[in-house]
């Protein structure tokens, strides 16, 4: 009976070891792949690894199939630290999400030239006119018209 024992835990030994590389191997891919995607955009993938964040089952190829979501943080401008991630389905690439970047329009000259201007560092007063943003303006208590 020792010898059945010794043998299936020798068996769960391997069976994990297994596991461990072909996880392995799948996040290297998914590393090489964030690094890909990365310069195909023009963002900075920073700390040059991923991180697994999340399984699901999916619907693919007649079948349920694992797809695995990778965490990584990008640099838009290299003074930013963003988050981004990309799904794998296999070895394959099935989704990947990265930070929008918005410019600003571009402004005319004196010259009459095009020219785009740096966002300001701190955000300026905000005023709203339209849109879906509504401004927040303090509570007065009934009868004595402070604000708190």
């Amino acid at each position: 009976m020792g010898n059945l024992h010794d043998l299936l835990l020798l068996l769960a030994l391997i069976a994990a070891m297994a596991l461990w590389l072909k996880l392995s191997r799948a996040r290297e891919r998914a590393a090489a792949e964030a690094r890909m995607q990365c310069e195909r955009y023009g963002v900075q993938l920073l700390d040059e690894t991923v991180g697994l964040r999340a399984l699901r089952l999916r619907h693919a190829s007649g079948g349920l199939r694992l797809e695995r979501c990778y965490g990584f943080e990008v640099s838009i401008d290299g003074a930013d630290r963003e988050q981004a991630s990309l799904w794998m389905l296999g070895d394959t690439l099935s989704e990947l999400r990265l930070p929008t970047v918005v410019l600003a329009p571009p402004e005319r000259t004196d010259s009459g030239t095009m020219s785009r201007h740096e966002p300001a560092a701190e955000p300026a007063e905000e005023t709203h006119s339209g849109g879906n943003v509504i401004p927040l303006r303090p509570r007065r208590r009934p009868g004595d018209g402070a604000t708190h």
